[in-house]
């Protein structure tokens, strides 16, 4: 039990971490060239704290999955709290290559509206059986509560 208990762990981190360095691949070159051409809001963070964010919210993420995968009898509420999790990381991954590879921040604001819904609704499922992974998701939808008003503003400056 404690070797199924730590692949899925192993699993979890690396589904998301993979997502995260997906995403830095698309992202990465865009920074000192077309990204740094945008006009961004007074409140845009520095360039470093983006990978310190979702480095840590990654994490906790695949915590929060591994809790529903591992701690929770297979039911249609693990069912259902599995499955939007996995809504809300296609549409995470969907997002660096429509802002940053196809350069279109319009299209990226449509993207991260739906992830954000998909989060909400991930931690509503999540927390009906297990709490704890909600609360971990609690700082992944502020963050991106905090970059949808980032990416609407970068739409509207430019």
């Amino acid at each position: 039990m404690k070797t199924l208990s730590f692949f899925r762990l192993v699993v979890a981190v690396g589904l998301c971490l993979g997502v995260g360095a997906l995403g830095s691949l698309v992202t990465t070159p865009q920074i000192p060239t077309w990204y740094a051409g945008l006009v961004k809001p007074s409140w845009n963070p520095p360039n470093w704290a983006f990978p310190i964010a979702w480095t840590t919210l990654y994490v906790l993420m695949a915590v929060a999955l591994w809790r529903l995968w591992q701690l929770h009898a297979p039911s249609p509420e693990r069912r259902r709290a599995i499955v939007l999790w996995g809504l809300q990381l296609a549409l995470n991954a969907l997002w660096s290559p429509v802002f940053f590879g196809m350069e279109a921040p319009g299209a990226a604001l449509v993207v991260v509206v739906a992830l954000w819904l998909a989060i909400a609704a991930s931690i509503w499922a999540a927390a009906r059986i297990d709490r704890i992974a909600a609360w971990l998701l609690a700082p992944y939808i502020a963050w991106v509560t905090y970059a949808t008003t980032l990416n609407a503003a970068i739409v509207a400056l430019n």
